[in-house]
């Protein structure tokens, strides 16, 4: 089962009803125990950085995030993405979960539009298990103003935005965040997703 966690700040729904279609069961919740017993979990997330990291504390979910994230497959998507990082800057400088070393900043882009919204083209630094089966020419739905900065060896795949802006990252065995949106990224977000529940021992 693939718990997707409900703390408040997540476009639950549309992941839940993209996992449905694919077939993987799945439920929302902020119950800890079925948190503990999922066998993978999920971390979305809209809005604003410490608020999201705010209702994570008052559920008492972040350090079991942060314990459960090394156990088993673990995807963070949009905001849920950017608070596994160390830090971030939106409004205020906020301690994120820490599951993979860097932080978030806004997008400093030249005569391009902020937020990035739409559709771009992911561009693969480093294989990764959530990429197999996709071209070189996929492209998927973001909507964000801030973005990450971190090594290139935790990024999967980019996507060209006023410079490099991650899109897809990784870290050791389980942990893994898109910037974008797979639940709204036709079949190349419900081929991400599925590859993430294959994931699955």
């Amino acid at each position: 089962m693939i718990a997707i966690i409900d703390y408040g700040a997540g476009n639950i729904f549309s992941v839940k009803n993209a996992l449905d279609y694919l077939g993987f069961e799945n439920e929302l919740t902020s119950d800890k125990n079925l948190i503990k017993s999922a066998d993978a979990l999920i971390l979305p997330g809209v809005g604003a950085f410490p608020s999201a990291m705010k209702m994570l504390d008052e559920s008492g979910l972040v350090e079991i995030i942060r314990k459960e994230s090394q156990k088993k497959p673990f995807l963070g998507i949009c905001l849920g993405m950017q608070v596994i990082f160390e830090k971030g800057y939106e409004f205020e400088e906020c301690d994120g979960l820490g599951l993979i070393k860097g932080d978030v900043r806004k997008i400093e882009a030249e005569n391009l539009i902020i937020p990035h919204m739409g559709w771009n083209k992911l561009e693969v630094l480093n294989d990764c298990k959530l990429l197999e089966g996709l071209g070189n020419d996929e492209y998927v739905y973001f909507v964000h103003s801030y973005k990450a900065h971190c090594s290139d060896n935790d990024i999967s795949a980019y996507c060209e935005y006023g410079g490099k802006v991650p899109a897809l990252v990784h870290n050791g065995k389980y942990v893994y965040g898109a910037q974008f949106h797979p639940e709204k990224s036709g079949k190349t977000g419900l081929k991400i997703l599925e590859n993430f529940g294959g994931l699955i021992k």
